[in-house]
């Protein structure tokens, strides 16, 4: 950051002016200036060379700062873990002369971005006083009953702040669990019931047989239709062996799809995300038993597992918790308070009767 500041002048000087460069190439510069100082920020070794060795460094740090700012750092073996599964999502497509490795050029390191928008996120904003809030450090608080081992959910902290990276700050302040496979059994009918409760947008995750965590941001509750709806905000995204995201590529409006007890082979009945009828981004059928992945155009996704076809293991579903709403349930809980403490006190002083 220091050589970059000052421009590699190597005089171990940094003016006032560097510092006013500098932040202004972070807040006010072009998408482009803005990922050029990210990518040379990245090259840890200076020696222009971006390398595995310099992302991997890099992540390390990144994830020491934000899981130590929220208060419950994971262990170095999760580290690795994470790290391994947002390189895996990197390109390294770079020659250089007298070296076997390839290294990442900048075309690379921004289709890399759009992978893992919550990197650049957190990159883009360094200048900014830290803090858990700052935009690429906020992890969701993800609640769920307190009788529930944690063991055997799918979504991690890791995982949440990756899937938030492509979501707005008001998005990440709370998930809560509303189903899971291990829980409430294999049921797409008790998923509806439980989804039905909270109407907002839902984290939709599974692991399938193969090992593959990946699901859908559903923007739009889930409910009984004929044909796809939803919005732009919806997104496809891949949490192990490797940390991707899919927005909208805006080739068609085919966001969600959710069928229930219909008949016909041209409405198959389950739940999913982009493609077309049959040929999904991703589709699991209304048994919770069986279902499918392509590439589709809505996305640009790939394949999210392994193959085509998926039998779950797991799934589940967290419902997020927009700020706004959380603002108003604090404002009903806190008026409900206040009234039940105004009668309380009326009838401490025998005119409760009275007043009504």
């Amino acid at each position: 950051m220091f050589d970059l500041a000052t421009q590699g002048r190597k005089d171990d000087k940094l003016t006032f002016e560097d510092l006013v460069i500098t932040k202004g190439t972070y807040e006010k510069g072009t998408n482009d200036e803005i990922e050029e100082f990210i990518y040379q920020l990245l090259d840890v070794t200076n020696d222009e060379i971006l390398s595995r060795s310099d992302l991997d460094s890099v992540l390390v740090a990144m994830f020491d700062h934000i899981f130590h700012l929220k208060g419950s750092e994971p262990e170095s073996s999760s580290h690795c873990y994470m790290v391994d599964t947002f390189l895996n999502a990197a390109t390294f497509s770079k020659d250089h002369e007298g070296c076997n490795d390839k290294s990442m050029s900048f075309e690379d390191f921004k289709s890399w971005c759009t992978l893992v928008p919550s990197v650049k996120k957190f990159l883009a904003s360094l200048l900014v006083q830290p803090d858990p809030g700052r935009s690429g450090s906020q992890v969701p608080k993800l609640q769920h009953l307190e009788n529930i081992d944690s063991s055997i959910l799918l979504l991690r902290d890791e995982y949440a702040w990756h899937i938030g990276g492509a979501l707005s700050q008001e998005e990440l302040e709370e998930w809560k669990l509303l189903y899971h496979s291990s829980l409430n059994g294999f049921s797409f009918n008790t998923f509806l019931g439980n989804v039905s409760n909270d109407d907002g947008p839902t984290v939709f995750i599974i692991k399938d047989r193969e090992g593959y965590i990946f699901g859908g941001y559903a923007s739009q509750p889930w409910e009984s239709l004929s044909d796809f709806y939803g919005d732009m905000k919806s997104f496809l995204f891949q949490l192990y062996p490797k940390a991707s995201i899919f927005r909208p590529t805006g080739a068609n409006s085919n966001l969600q799809w959710c069928a229930v007890n219909f008949s016909s082979e041209t409405i198959p009945n389950g739940i999913g995300f982009g493609g077309r009828v049959n040929h999904f981004g991703l589709f699991l059928s209304a048994g919770f038993d069986q279902g499918h992945t392509f590439s589709c155009p809505t996305f640009n996704n790939p394949c999210l597992s392994k193959t085509s076809q998926i039998c779950p293991e797991v799934i589940e579903c967290w419902g997020v918790r927009k700020r706004m709403e959380l603002e108003k349930q604090d404002v009903v809980k806190g008026s409900v308070l206040e009234r039940f403490e105004d009668r309380h006190m009326l009838n401490m002083v025998g005119i409760a009767n009275a007043s009504e």
